[in-house]
């Protein structure tokens, strides 16, 4: 018993902190609005050599793999060759992205029979001209 007191308070006080605005609501139009990271990319989320890694390396090296872009209503879409290399290149950028634009709903499809893999870079209401502006070089037709 004097384990399980101080675990179940444990518990509840993570419980408690864990909950947001977002999760529970005091009013319907309370449920309207939903609060969010600023639109900028924080690129002290990263350390030098990640950050240096991200925009001089990784970031040209997928633009010129990339082979199209759809526009989507809430964002872009960026497809890519199905193979393994790609794969750890885009993810590897999809992860860091995730931690300097905490915004950015990032999804990463591959499709079957060697078929493409698909970045999906989507968010709230703004996200899809923050990559207009911010992304402009990934959006660019070749």
């Amino acid at each position: 018993m004097k384990i399980l007191l101080p675990l179940l308070v444990a518990i509840g006080t993570t419980a408690m902190l864990a909950t947001t605005d977002d999760e529970c609501p005091s009013s319907p139009s309370a449920q309207s609005v939903k609060h969010g990271s600023p639109f900028y990319c924080n690129r002290l989320a990263l350390t030098p050599e990640v950050r240096k890694r991200h925009f001089e390396e990784l970031g040209p090296k997928l633009r010129t793999l990339r082979q199209s872009v759809h526009e989507l209503e809430d964002g872009y879409e960026f497809e890519f060759p199905g193979d393994a290399a790609t794969y750890h290149l885009v993810s590897e950028w999809a992860m860091q992205e995730h931690l300097c634009c905490p915004f950015f709903n990032i999804a990463l499809q591959m499709e079957s029979e060697g078929g493409p893999l698909w970045l999906r870079l989507t968010g709230r209401p703004g996200t899809k001209d923050f990559i207009k502006v911010d992304g402009a070089a990934w959006i660019k037709q070749q």
